[in-house]
């Protein structure tokens, strides 16, 4: 797929991460000029920018504040957004049921997770409405779906920003030229899975859900997120979640008999 960014400015919030990555690397060899932000990824973040030509800047995406200047500092360094892809978030690693889960591991995943989102979608719309055009995809997660055993606190905050959040923003900006649409990742090996030695007993419980039996990569979702804010390849689709998950249908439950 090649698509024609010539020109157009995006942010990638949580660009150094491993999906966030390759995102930000696409969109450059698709003649875009992009934002890289990151919170506490300075050295990955700033040699991605480098080597994309594009710029790094950081920000607490849970401070309102910090959002506000995020936004503030790239018009003043860089211009307006034409595009943005809110991908910033964090999966907890420790697996537990929903009974063991305090409220402050509630809290501080809804932060990191759905707060950062509003935010960053707020503070781009507030400016693509006010120009009449802009395209925004949110990165939720097939967790918020089909459910997530053990991670009751991340399908909450991931399937928020696939339902209420993304309806809704696409409700609010109707009529503006300003679209709003998601993409909903499965398991994707990224490079810090890889060199954290990835269980393939997951990986094969994993593909029993799914009709394409492989895992996606970091490119699948990347070019999922293009498609979905290019204009002229997508214009006429807002409000929608795109699942880049093999066609997954559910999940196989580990350790419960079948």
């Amino acid at each position: 797929m090649i698509l024609d960014f010539y020109g157009a400015k995006v942010l990638v919030t949580g660009g150094a991460g491993g999906i966030g990555t390759e995102i930000c690397r696409q969109l450059h060899a698709f003649g875009a000029e992009v934002v890289v932000h990151y919170y506490n990824s300075k050295l990955r973040a700033e040699d991605l920018a480098k080597e994309i030509g594009g710029i790094a800047i950081q920000a607490d995406l849970t401070d309102e504040d910090d959002a506000v200047n995020l936004f503030k500092q790239i018009e003043d360094l860089h211009g307006s957004l034409d595009c943005c892809v809110a991908n910033a978030g964090k999966y907890p690693t420790e697996s537990l049921p929903a009974w063991e889960i305090s409220g402050d591991r509630l809290s501080e995943t809804l932060d990191l997770n759905l707060k950062v989102s509003f935010y960053t979608s707020r503070e781009f719309l507030r400016r693509a409405v006010e120009r009449g055009n802009g395209s925004l995809v949110l990165v939720g997660s097939t967790a918020g779906i089909h459910g997530e055993r053990g991670h009751v606190d991340y399908a909450c905050a991931k399937g928020a920003i696939t339902s209420g959040l993304l309806k809704t923003l696409k409700n609010d900006v109707a009529g503006t030229g300003v679209r709003v649409n998601a993409v909903a990742p499965g398991w994707t090996l990224t490079e810090s899975k890889i060199n954290d030695g990835f269980d393939e007993s997951i990986s094969k419980t994993a593909l029993r859900t799914m009709s394409i039996k492989k895992l996606a990569i970091p490119k699948d979702v990347a070019s999922a997120v293009s498609f979905l804010l290019h204009d002229a390849y997508s214009g006429h689709i807002s409000g929608q979640v795109l699942e880049v998950s093999g066609g997954m249908e559910g999940r196989i439950i580990p350790g419960v008999d079948e």
